[in-house]
């Protein structure tokens, strides 16, 4: 009899162990029953084991599925540094299949492109530093540079990854993809249908596909020969993943060309402050077409002030386009002053503190310390602090009462539910079939929009003011891209309703991007990262007072280690979700080692841990 440590897969268990008279190769997948359980479960052998002193059930059946050794070892790494089971780590990949048959195409690839003097010293520098971040403006042709190099991986016969935030998967990029590579190219994301899935899968295995373009999951594909993975976007919140295991994949693809030897680029116009210090960077600042782009500010209050419903008129009579965009947060409440545009910050973290409606309080989320709802604005002691809500549904609706005889559409997440919807919506926009396109976060992803004039942004002031450490970075981030879809040939114009246009003009149109970056790493020096490791530990349970007890428990164990600092815990800025209350704790410590030996001592069924926390 053999026996073997099996990890159960998207289960929370730790490895169990099972019997077989058979031989089984480590990393296959098979069946196996578990307690209480009627139907079989898939799980994953790791090693074999010696006869324990328990009694052992028998493995039930063997699939015709494995995962490799690099699957494995990825799998406990994401277990140790993410904190969840190691079932739960290799649930994210799609396995090997042992029935196909190699149809592998020694094809070769010429794109045909022809790099700018920066453009090729951009794909040496990328190439020689092996992991490297593409700075580039917006409109450089950093798609050009990642062309070239998934052509020269792939003409050595190996494997491409071309990792995109999920919403800017657009049909314009999968053209471009195509028409260099033809058939070997594969779009992957939450929105493919099963039956496709596992024709790209075969596909992959077969060598018939050799580029796979996708959101986060493409990363844990069954890839046999991988050469480079391109991750564009890197500074996208998307690439966190936001359930169990909460990998972020920008830091696994650093961690897989480290140890595997891949070549890997991230890119962005709006790198993430973290990637900007630890990674070698190349600036690609000169842009294809000649674009003139004015800004202007406007401080009013009005969800649609008279100046822009002004620049959006003269826009549509010009025939031209607008994009009108407003932050997911905005369509949540946020406290603002109607004069300055400041929030109230805690007195000791410089993070704008949290509305608790039910305690009438504004508390801060780091520490912990709360404040009546002040009557004046502390910041310029004239203002009035004002709740705000506006959202792309609001605004939709007035600017259909404004322009009864034009269309427009939303896009975001609410109206875009399918591929071929955003598909549809993109296509009509760019025919011009929609003269105001409304929406979130969705309309800064990398589109090209060649006739849209003018973006207007609204709702900011929101993402400057969140109770997060990143706020500053996320606000700029967001305009710098949202403003990069007007005028991408030709003249374009952004207006933006902000209280902070100090900030805004100075960073948008004095400073370059790389100076802000500069600024906010010596902001963060000592308290956040990318200098300490954080983490959020949640609690949440349908009985309030049980989760209460539990979070009080863990505070005063945590405060116990002198490893770690408790930056803060009280109540989530939405305490009660799904009918669970909810409770937080955020820790932050400069040792690795010290910050997961305390994460993976909560033993808890309440709790949800979130190493590298957005917050």
């Amino acid at each position: 009899m053999n026996y073997y440590e099996l990890a159960i897969l998207k289960s929370p268990l730790t490895p169990l162990t099972y019997q077989s008279e058979n031989e089984i190769e480590i990393g296959k997948k098979v069946l196996v029953k578990l307690a209480r359980m009627k139907k079989l479960c898939e799980a994953v052998v790791l090693k074999k084991v010696e006869k324990p002193t328990f009694k052992c059930v028998d493995i039930q059946e063997l699939t015709q599925e494995y995962y490799n050794l690099q699957m494995l070892e990825t799998s406990k790494f994401i277990s140790t540094y993410y904190v969840c089971s190691i079932g739960e780590a290799l649930s994210s990949y799609s396995p090997f299949n042992e029935e196909l048959e190699e149809d592998f195409d020694e094809k070769s690839f010429d794109s045909n492109i022809k790099l700018s003097k920066k453009q090729e010293e951009a794909f040496i520098f990328l190439k020689e530093k092996k992991q490297a971040l593409l700075f580039a403006n917006t409109g450089s042709g950093k798609t050009e540079v990642y062309i070239k190099t998934i052509e020269k991986h792939l003409n050595e016969q190996k494997q491409a990854v071309l990792l995109m935030p999920e919403i800017s998967l657009t049909p314009q990029m999968q053209k471009r993809l195509e028409k260099v590579f033809h058939t070997s190219v594969a779009i992957w994301h939450s929105k493919v249908t099963k039956k496709k899935k596992k024709e790209i899968i075969q596909a992959l295995l077969s060598g018939k596909i050799r580029l796979i373009a996708g959101a986060r999951s493409s990363l844990f594909l069954p890839f046999k020969n991988l050469g480079v993975i391109v991750v564009d976007e890197e500074h996208d919140e998307s690439y966190k993943s936001d359930s169990k295991p909460r990998f972020q994949t920008k830091d696994l693809a650093i961690y897989l060309s480290k140890k595997y030897d891949i070549q890997l680029i991230l890119g962005s116009a709006t790198p993430s402050a973290s990637s900007f210090n630890k990674i070698p960077y190349y600036r690609l600042k000169e842009t294809f077409f000649e674009t003139k782009r004015a800004i202007e500010f406007d401080d009013s209050d009005a969800n649609l002030s008279p100046k822009t419903i002004q620049k959006i008129n003269k826009t549509l009579q010009e025939n031209k386009q607008v994009i009108v965009f407003l932050p997911t947060r905005a369509n949540f409440k946020y406290q603002i002053c109607t004069s300055c545009g400041k929030s109230v910050e805690c007195p000791y973290c410089s993070v704008s503190m949290s509305l608790h409606k039910n305690d009438l309080a504004l508390k801060c989320h780091y520490c912990g310390y709360a404040q009546q709802i002040p009557q004046t604005c502390p910041s310029c002691n004239t203002g009035i602090i004002h709740n705000l809500r506006v959202g792309t549904a609001q605004i939709e609706e007035e600017l259909n009462n404004l322009f009864p005889n034009k269309v427009i559409k939303r896009f975001d997440r609410d109206e875009i539910k399918t591929d071929t919807k955003l598909k549809a919506v993109l296509n009509d926009f760019n025919n011009n079939k929609i003269d105001i396109l409304v929406g979130t976060q969705m309309l800064s992803k990398g589109h090209d929009y060649h006739n849209v004039k003018l973006a207007v942004v609204l709702g900011i002031d929101s993402v400057l003011n969140m109770n997060s450490y990143k706020a500053r970075e996320k606000a700029l981030s967001l305009l710098i891209q949202i403003a990069g879809r007007s005028g991408r040939k030709g003249e374009g114009e952004v207006i933006v309703q902000t209280k902070n246009q100090e900030f805004f003009e100075y960073f948008f149109t004095q400073a370059d991007y790389k100076e802000f970056l500069e600024e906010e790493l010596e902001f963060r020096e000592e308290l956040y990262p990318p200098y300490v490791k954080m983490a959020r530990i949640l609690f949440a349970h349908a009985n309030g007072l049980k989760v209460k007890d539990e979070l009080d428990k863990y505070v005063n164990i945590l405060k116990q280690n002198n490893s770690i600092e408790v930056v803060g815990f009280g109540q989530c800025a939405i305490f009660k979700l799904a009918n669970k209350y909810r409770y937080e704790v955020i820790i932050r410590s400069k040792s690795i080692k010290a910050i997961l030996t305390a994460l993976h001592g909560i033993n808890s069924t309440m709790a949800t841990i979130d190493m590298d926390t957005n917050y």
